[in-house]
């Protein structure tokens, strides 16, 4: 797989994950200590804390001490460059998939057009 090769690669990749997803669902709300994100998932710290190394790096979240805890704070301006990039797409129409499943019968049951004249160019 090629390296990450900007932010906003980094930022989707992270985002790639459900357990990521759910982490940054949490922290909409407020700052939380390392400990109190790990505590609805069934996974070990360790595990998390690999989670959470992986959103910072992506710039999804920042982590500081205070005292002996952790904390772990969203930082929205990498999903905002994600969620621009995104927004670009919107201006595209979603497919009828009907439309799309009629087009698709008249194209594969009608001969094509120049096809009768092949034979004569030959």
């Amino acid at each position: 797989m090629a390296a990450m090769s900007s932010p906003l690669d980094s930022a989707f990749a992270a985002l790639a994950d459900p357990t990521r997803r759910a982490i940054l669902t949490m922290l909409l709300e407020d700052d939380m200590a390392v400990t109190d994100v790990a505590e609805p998932f069934d996974m070990s710290l360790a595990a998390i804390s690999k989670h959470l190394t992986i959103l910072t790096r992506a710039g999804l979240i920042s982590q500081e001490k205070r005292g002996r805890v952790k904390w772990c704070k969203l930082e929205p301006d990498a999903l905002r460059d994600a969620s621009v990039w995104m927004q670009g797409f919107g201006q595209f129409e979603p497919v009828n998939l009907d439309h799309f499943e009629a087009f698709l019968a008249r194209e594969l049951t009608e001969p094509p057009e120049d096809e009768g004249n092949r034979d004569e160019e030959e």
